[in-house]
């Protein structure tokens, strides 16, 4: 697939889409219904592929490959250690088998790559092990993959034993469904928040910079995080305390969160799928994060960027904008020093 169709190339070679990132119909003024209602249920929008992808994935699990509510009303190593291999297993197949093609057996080559360059093939100076990959491995399977587990425990051990009530189907089918529905609008409001928060200065310093070393990120990067910020992003399940809810709601939460990282991370536009098919990754708003580190905090489905004036579009507009947002920092740091 050819893909200047969709995109050009800037004078240090990194791939830019030629549409600006644009914000989801459903903010649109006046309300336009019959858009809305396409991005709801229709291609390469709210629900597919991506969200439908990982809500497959999380109902996938818990009918499958989680234990008996009944075993897990009582906390013991057996259940407990087999959902911390279960979970890595799974995300080492998930990330693995987007860097092998993508990375590894360069299947498109650099063809609506961002960066032009493979991490492997770049410096690898600073990195755990003198390699990216084996960094982002590192801390995926030995701080993310057991924080998550940890929640993931918790939640489920309350479900069992009561603690939590349980919302079922049955018992409220409208609110069931919405509240599956609206996950991924809370997951981003969540991450949005947190994400802000380790930005800021001593926070990043200690806690954020290791996730942001990935300034060419690739799949592993997705979860390569310091364990606070894992502690952070995988809070959003929390939310399953306070409103009532199910376990499978649960787990799509902290599903979502795992497998979903790798979203914005993927480091290419699309994944081709065929001679005339790809599929749209939207990882570009996160990828200008990671590139220029103060701008889209959030990848637009919650419109806070636009709200606070982070937002950055891909264009040389944005560009523009991001510039003088630093120009009146800078200036009034001047001033009040």
């Amino acid at each position: 697939m050819d893909e200047t169709r969709f995109g050009t190339r800037d004078r240090r070679g990194h791939y830019v889409p030629k549409d600006p990132i644009a914000s989801p119909p459903v903010y649109a003024m006046p309300p336009r219904p019959k858009r809305v209602l396409s991005w709801l249920v229709g291609h390469d929008g709210y629900l597919f592929p991506w969200n439908a992808v990982l809500f497959a994935i999380a109902a996938g699990i818990w009918v499958l490959l989680t234990p008996p509510m009944e075993t897990m009303a009582t906390l013991s190593p057996g259940w407990i250690l087999y959902l911390l291999a279960r979970n890595a297993v799974l995300i080492t197949l998930f990330f693995g088998a987007f860097h092998l093609r993508l990375y590894m057996k360069q299947k498109q080559g650099s063809a609506f790559k961002y960066n032009p360059k493979f991490p492997e093939k770049a410096g690898q100076r600073g990195f755990l092990f003198g390699s990216q990959t084996r960094e982002n491995v590192f801390w995926t399977l030995c701080s993310g993959v057991p924080i998550w587990t940890a929640y993931e425990v918790v939640m489920l051990w309350l479900f069992a034993s009561g603690k939590l009530p349980w919302l079922s189907f049955a018992d409220s089918p409208v609110w069931f469904v919405l509240f599956m529905a609206l996950i991924p609008i809370w997951r981003e409001f969540h991450f949005y928040c947190i994400h802000r928060l380790i930005h800021w200065g001593p926070f990043y310093r200690w806690i954020h910079k290791l996730h942001h070393n990935n300034v060419n990120p690739g799949p592993w990067s997705s979860l390569s995080m310091h364990p606070v910020e894992h502690a952070l992003y995988f809070s959003v399940v929390l939310i399953h305390v306070i409103l009532p809810s199910h376990p499978l709601h649960a787990l799509y939460s902290l599903h979502h969160a795992a497998f979903g990282s790798l979203i914005g991370h993927i480091g290419f536009d699309k994944v081709v799928t065929g001679d005339r098919s790809a599929m749209d990754t939207h990882a570009y708003a996160h990828y200008l994060h990671h590139k220029f580190f103060e701008v889209n905090y959030g990848d637009g489905l919650v419109p806070l960027d636009r709200v606070f004036g982070t937002f950055h579009d891909g264009t040389p507009e944005g560009d523009r904008a991001m510039d003088a947002r630093r120009r009146r920092r800078m200036q009034s740091q001047r001033q009040a020093g």
